[in-house]
């Protein structure tokens, strides 16, 4: 990759400030490569770019079938490079690098590939509403695009953005989490491959409050897409007002996961590790609030809490681990503190509660965590930790099931686990979330939309209304009298 530069006009670039980074390796706490400490300078140059590569160059102009060969090639290029991204996402993130190089650039890949066959595919109607007159619809991309990506899920979550917004027709800036660059850097790297005309694509590097505000409240930024915690996503409604910028908002959880007694306990086990151990609890999805059916509460937390003791924290390039180090040290720190808190509040720690020594104790490890004994009134049960920690809820019924799941400001995920089919629709009706699993935890597909309710943010991402986002609707009357 190209040190310390960004992408802008299809060339590699010092940042106006000259200054640079390292971002810090969560596992080891060694500082990486250096990484553009990029301005409002540089927004306002990737912001320019990308106008002119719409507003003149041919990428909106472009065939739809040519268009979709060239995002198609962007899905093969990133498998291709597979172990590469993998490793550089592995590095920022402390994921291991079996969810980097098994589950998540594979799946940023499908991502391409699927819209990729939606770009000959997006067009508008003729409605024949009356002899005197020739009327239809066209549908258009919006203009220039700013994605703004966390660092939970840094590649994928850009793909999602991404691939959709090309695939309309539009030009990008994107705005990578600070912490967690390289994938991004990395990707530009294959835009070039690809065969993407200058423009079309640009990457800005620096510090969110910064870099980020600059390329929301820009005039000529038609919409802003963002993921991250409901607090900034509530500041970026506040910066884009100025505009009347098209937002789409994927913002914070505290999904319910609900267990009732006649659930197959086994595999609601297992979805339960997953739903809040995957990726060390960083996921805006996470079942971090575990409801348990009165009768099965104690069977069930037996089967959790042996599960949990063969969980292995350590290293996340062996491939043995199955968690790795949260982000960085004032993550661990945020993490600790909602611990803390929780044991003041008067729940159990029945697993975990601490920082995990990992090799030479280096690294931002934290033990996977479960607390017992919660109520929906306390902090972990209300406030997104965004780490390996878990509260356990007892419920009495069906109907005290869904209403504790339901006591909550967020509503971006849930799940269910019953053998019984009409009790899991009700469920799966009554839940407010943008996403409601069946016995199963934290599964996706490029073609079924994502996102939330409430104050998880607005819009979806990924399936054919994930283009909605990406496209305006233009009516046309002709008048033929």
């Amino acid at each position: 990759m190209n040190a310390g530069q960004i992408f802008v006009a299809g060339t590699w670039r010092a940042p106006a400030s000259g200054e640079t980074y390292r971002p810090i390796d969560p596992a080891t706490e060694q500082p990486l490569g250096e990484v553009a400490k990029a301005d409002e300078r540089d927004i306002d140059a990737a912001v320019a770019a990308a106008r002119t590569a719409f507003d003149e160059g041919p990428w909106p102009r472009m065939s739809p079938h040519e268009r979709g060969r060239i995002v198609w090639r962007l899905g093969d290029l990133v498998q291709q490079h597979v172990d590469e991204m993998a490793r550089l996402e592995s590095l920022c993130t402390g994921k291991t690098l079996f969810d980097s190089g098994k589950v998540e650039i594979p799946f940023a890949a499908e991502v391409f590939r699927y819209f990729a066959g939606w770009a000959s595919k997006i067009h508008g109607e003729t409605l024949a509403l009356r002899d005197s007159a020739f009327t239809f619809t066209l549908r258009q991309p919006v203009g220039v695009v700013g994605a703004i990506v966390p660092w939970n899920f840094p590649f994928l979550l850009s793909s999602w953005k991404i691939a959709p917004a090309l695939a309309a027709g539009n030009t990008m800036v994107l705005k990578p989490a600070s912490q967690t660059p390289l994938t991004a850097l990395k990707f530009a790297e294959l835009c070039q491959q690809a065969g993407l005309p200058e423009g079309v694509f640009n990457v800005v590097t620096g510090p969110g409050g910064k870099v980020g505000m600059a390329l929301v409240r820009d005039p000529r930024v038609d919409k802003i897409a963002f993921t991250g915690s409901t607090e900034v996503g509530k500041q970026i409604m506040r910066e884009a007002a100025g505009t009347l910028k098209r937002l789409s908002l994927e913002l914070g959880g505290k999904s319910p996961n609900i267990v009732f007694a006649d659930a197959d306990l086994e595999a609601a086990v297992r979805g339960a590790m997953t739903g809040i151990f995957y990726n060390k609890g960083e996921v805006c999805a996470a079942g971090s609030r575990l409801f348990l059916e009165e009768a099965v509460h104690d069977e069930f937390m037996a089967k959790l809490t042996e599960r949990v003791k063969t969980l292995k924290v350590g290293d996340p390039m062996d491939r043995a681990t199955r968690m790795g180090p949260v982000v960085s040290g004032a993550q661990m720190q945020s993490v600790l503190s909602y611990i803390e808190a929780g044991r003041q509040e008067g729940a159990r720690v029945v697993a975990g509660g601490g920082r995990a020594r990992v090799g030479d104790g280096k690294g931002f490890f934290v033990e996977p965590t479960i607390f017992d004994g919660v109520t929906n009134a306390m902090r972990i049960a209300r406030e997104e930790i965004f780490g390996p920690v878990l509260s356990v809820i007892p419920f009495r019924s069906v109907e005290d099931g869904i209403a504790q799941g339901n006591q909550t400001s967020y509503g971006l995920a849930a799940a269910v686990w019953t053998r019984d089919v009409a009790k899991a629709l009700r469920a799966a009706k009554a839940i407010r979330a943008g996403t409601v699993w069946v016995n199963a935890y934290n599964l996706f597909d490029a073609a079924l939309p994502f996102g939330g309710f409430k104050e998880s943010g607005f819009g979806r991402e990924m399936g054919s209304v994930g283009l909605d986002h990406y496209t305006e609707v233009k009516t046309v009357w002709v008048d033929l009298s």
